[in-house]
């Protein structure tokens, strides 16, 4: 535990700098190199490619985590406004990650805290689906049911629920492409049912998208909602962008661990992925605290869970976690870090928090 008062001195301070696992509040980690890399109004891009030759429309994966079935309408739209009428196949190129990742941590669970990344992606690699007289229907009025979503009618048996799309990478693939497909044809387009994997063509860009929500406005439901899918999409992004190699998850702990250390001359930490799966991720309430010094910037990204308290939890087995700012009567920002080796609830980690500043 370690909390600093309004004029930067420790006011409280046990174990502080004891490793401990630190569950989601890896996700601070993430949010911080990726602010510091790419800035708050930062908006990732993806292009699009028409091989005329074989009328295939070709998509290059920039691992964008942020394209939910509104901003795949726009994408159909625009590309039908740029003169896409009739194609054959869609085509993707998912070479900017390694295929079938696996995240450190990561479970087999169909629950979409286990979806797993990929280059390409639709609605965080996730279906809101629900089962009505034997029929599989769409859970969001904004999100069509493809072919793959009905292949999964047997492996649900609940009336609304929200899935990953497997551990298949090729599977959430597809997903993307059949919703593309769906609203193209909205749109006016002609589409055939095939869709292929190959590396896009190396001609002239057709149509680049880039995606209407800033990083900041990804960032802040990631920490409010602790996805870990936004979280190891973005370390797999910086560290591909880092090394110009396939994203993988060796890359990501160099990438990660070499930012830091190079930041703040740490030891005795480890990170494994991005959004602290990983029960080998090692962190110290003192480093948890270091960072929130330099994350001030970016404070207003962070949920507020009580009056005055702006934090990101952590919780795994036997392990809970707080980490953030507690903000005075003069609007001082103090940041704090609460690491335990046992279950303690959410509300019970407010209240402790909320003592450290009384």
């Amino acid at each position: 535990m370690l909390f600093i008062d309004a004029q930067g001195k420790t006011a409280i301070s046990r174990q502080a700098k004891t490793a401990f696992i630190p569950a989601s509040t890896t996700k601070l980690i993430t949010a911080w190199l990726a602010l510091n890399h790419w800035g708050e109004a930062h908006h990732f891009s993806t292009n699009f490619y028409l091989d005329s030759t074989t009328k295939t429309l070709w998509i290059k994966g920039s691992g964008d985590p942020f394209l939910v079935s509104e901003e795949i309408a726009k994408i159909a739209a625009n590309l039908v406004r740029s003169g896409l009428q009739d194609i054959d196949a869609i085509g993707l190129d998912v070479s900017l990650f390694e295929t079938n990742l696996v995240v450190p941590g990561s479970g087999l669970s169909n629950n979409p805290y286990d979806a797993i990344p990929t280059a390409i992606a639709a609605n965080f690699n996730t279906l809101a689906i629900r089962k009505l007289a034997g029929k599989i229907l769409s859970s969001e009025s904004q999100t069509p049911v493809t072919a793959f979503a009905q292949s999964l009618k047997e492996q649900i048996s609940a009336r609304t629920t929200r899935i990953n799309t497997g551990r298949s990478s090729h599977d959430a693939e597809r997903y993307f492409a059949e919703l593309l497909a769906i609203f193209l044809s909205r749109n006016g387009a002609t589409v055939g049912e095939r869709i292929v994997w190959g590396n896009a063509p190396r001609q002239k860009v057709f149509y680049a998208h880039v995606n209407s929500k800033s990083l900041g406005n990804i960032i802040q439901p990631m920490l409010k909602y602790s996805t870990n899918f936004i979280a190891n999409q973005l370390v797999l992004m910086l560290s591909a962008q880092n090394y110009q190699r396939p994203a993988n998850y060796s890359d990501v702990q160099l990438y990660m661990e070499k930012s830091l250390g190079k930041q703040f001359n740490w030891d005795n930490f480890v990170m494994k992925d991005g959004a602290g799966l990983s029960r080998e991720n090692r962190l110290s309430p003192e480093q948890l605290v270091q960072l929130l010094n330099i994350f001030k910037p970016w404070k207003h990204l962070l949920p507020e869970v009580r009056a005055g308290l702006y934090a990101k939890s952590g919780t795994l087995r036997q392990v809970s976690t707080l980490a953030g700012y507690i903000v005075d009567s003069r609007q001082q920002w103090q940041p704090f870090a609460l690491m335990m080796n046992q279950s303690v609830t959410h509300r019970r980690r407010y209240f402790m928090a909320g003592e450290l500043g009384n």
